[in-house]
């Protein structure tokens, strides 16, 4: 087997690299590197941030926003559908006809659903924090080197199944209230019932499917 060879002569060449870097090193990693993780973390929480804003100020758009089951259940030749800001209703750009409370039903709705997506948000947030983290806990050579061996790669995976896995189970026990107001809103509201896509089979596997995910890890 050629690969320990080649492991290990990589490893030799890159002696005089990481003794170079070492001149500059803080806290095991060179300053560069270390500027570098900074910028890339606040780029990823700038970026996260608005995309939270700007879920309650945008139109929620219901015929792509969730879909769930094989094919979605949610079929392409829907028109797009939204709910706005105010709670109208949308299809095909043009406004339904709604009374007090089927609005108090769509804002009802839109707000169980950008809770999903935000906490959506806080899980990116959180896996991009622990790969950061992971990279960032170490020297120049034991990143390279933890590339070459694929022990970065298995560090990364194992503080994601850690620190993102209980959070990720925490959208599966959203989903039975926001299946309850979907329901109601489909019941008041006939243009919205194509539109409402989760069912209880995908509720009653979602934990399923999140512990098998985390399982190949």
């Amino acid at each position: 087997m050629k690969t320990p060879v080649i492991l290990a002569t990589a490893a030799c060449l890159l002696l005089p690299i990481a003794a170079q870097a070492g001149d500059t090193r803080d806290g095991g990693i060179t300053t560069e590197i270390r500027q570098e993780l900074a910028d890339a973390r606040r780029e990823v929480r700038t970026e996260l941030a608005q995309a939270s804003r700007d879920l309650e100020t945008d139109n929620l758009r219901v015929d792509n926003s969730l879909r769930f089951g094989d094919d979605g259940r949610a079929s392409k030749d829907l028109p797009r559908a939204e709910i706005t800001p105010a709670g109208d209703f949308l299809v095909g750009g043009q406004r339904v006809a709604i009374d007090v409370p089927q609005r108090r039903q769509l804002l009802d709705y839109r707000a169980r659903v950008i809770e999903v997506a935000k906490y959506g948000i806080e899980i990116g947030q959180r896996s991009a924090d622990a790969a950061l983290d992971a990279v960032g806990n170490g020297s120049m050579l034991g990143l390279v080197w933890g590339g070459l061996t694929g022990s970065l790669e298995r560090r990364v995976e194992q503080m994601v199944k850690r620190e993102i896995e209980p959070a990720v189970r925490g959208i599966c026990r959203q989903l039975p209230g926001l299946r309850d107001s979907q329901q109601r809103l489909a019941a008041s509201l006939p243009q919205f019932k194509p539109y409402a896509t989760l069912d209880a089979d995908d509720i009653a596997d979602c934990e399923s499917d999140v512990r098998q995910e985390f399982a190949v890890r």
